[in-house]
């Protein structure tokens, strides 16, 4: 089967790590600053810990998490309905020549660590290393 043409196992370009960064930053000053008239997003706090961003650059998934993780999938629909607003934002503050378009996602790293910690933490494992 044949590569497309944007398709790599070397994982993202360093343009897209450059534009992900810009996008999270601006991304999480919108959010720090309250410029969404979104009710649900009032007063809570939204860690934006990742964008990454499509090789063509028109689409960035962040990937957030709100504080203390409770409420998860409820934020994930309240930023999606700001999104529109969130990226007029973003085009503001940004040099972008393409506002990219936004897909929220819940960061489900920290559950990881915890598992990781979770395994290592057992007798089995302690006695292996």
């Amino acid at each position: 089967m044949a590569k497309k043409r944007f398709e790599s196992d070397a994982g993202p370009t360093q343009r897209q790590l450059r534009v992900g960064e810009v996008v999270r930053r601006a991304l999480s000053d919108a959010l720090i600053r309250g410029e969404t008239h979104e009710p649900d997003l009032d007063g809570v706090s939204i860690t934006v810990t990742e964008v990454r961003m499509s090789p063509d650059l028109k689409i960035g998934t962040a990937y957030v998490m709100p504080l203390g993780g409770a409420n998860g999938p409820e934020m994930i629909k309240a930023l999606a309905r700001a999104k529109y607003e969130l990226r007029r934002h973003m085009g503001k503050s940004t040099q972008l020549k393409f506002t990219p378009d936004l897909r929220f996602r819940l960061d489900e790293t920290f559950d990881q660590f915890d598992e990781t910690r979770r395994l290592l933490s057992e007798p089995e494992v302690k006695r292996d290393l």
